[in-house]
């Protein structure tokens, strides 16, 4: 595997108005590792997927990926480069089933797979996430964690090389976080390169490698996490003075 990051991140910039949400943002992800994006709410996390991932522009700055530089390439040509993420809030398609969501996803995938192999992938993916036997049943009568389950195989549906997820561990019971917590770990074990923002502790300090600290757009700290979580600044800025245990 080469060492070359797969995200490069340099000086980047997105400003609304007078408001700056990120603000010189830099740091690069290496191949196979999850690194958590954290800070308090209206840090600039969610902006900073955005611009990744396309959804937005930024003012400023550069992204690699995989040496690929996309800051300025629309969404669906990030998605076909080895890009592809979940959302804070739960984005699926409700108007078709399981399998329909998933092969959705499918149109990005590169080389084009024929109808049998779109079968079979669809298949593994369904059972990978949980939704074994739901084939068939319409994304709008899923519960929570199974609209979760679908949108993480739709993002998953075209072997992306990086995986943004934005709070995908979010209101899940203890049991379900457990379940989530070795389903990210595993997609860690197939090669997939994941940023993870997260605000559950022992979520991050379970599965990250490494943390990217945000506050008021800026990056305040960056290390290994339980470094990142004692770090005087963070403690301050995101954890409300008391160090994350938790």
């Amino acid at each position: 595997m080469s060492n070359a990051p797969v995200l490069d991140v340099k000086g980047l910039r997105r400003a609304f108005g007078g408001l700056v949400a990120v603000n010189d943002l830099g740091f690069t992800v290496a191949p196979g590792e999850i690194m958590g994006l954290l800070g308090p709410n209206g840090s600039g996390k969610t902006t900073a997927l955005n611009l990744m991932s396309g959804v937005l522009q930024p003012d400023a700055g550069s992204i690699r990926l995989a040496g690929h530089e996309i800051a300025a390439l629309a969404s669906y040509k990030i998605a076909r480069l080895g890009l592809a993420r979940t959302f804070q809030l739960v984005r699926v398609l409700d108007g078709m089933d399981c399998r329909e969501n998933i092969k959705a996803g499918l149109a990005f995938h590169r080389p084009y797979l024929s109808a049998g192999d779109t079968e079979a992938r669809i298949d593994e993916l369904l059972l990978r996430v949980g939704l074994g036997g739901q084939d068939f049943r319409p994304a709008a009568d899923l519960t929570y964690i199974d609209r979760k389950r679908l949108e993480l195989a739709r993002s998953l549906a075209a072997k992306p090389r990086l995986l943004l997820l934005d709070e995908w561990l979010a209101g899940l019971n203890p049991s379900e976080l457990t379940i989530g917590i070795d389903l990210i770990r595993s997609l860690k074990a197939d090669g997939i390169t994941i940023v993870l923002v997260e605000h559950v502790m022992s979520a991050v300090r379970a599965l990250c490698d490494r943390c990217v600290v945000m506050s008021s757009g800026r990056k305040i700290a960056e290390g290994a996490t339980a470094d990142v979580l004692a770090d005087a600044a963070v403690v301050k800025a995101y954890l409300g003075g008391v160090a994350a245990d938790a």
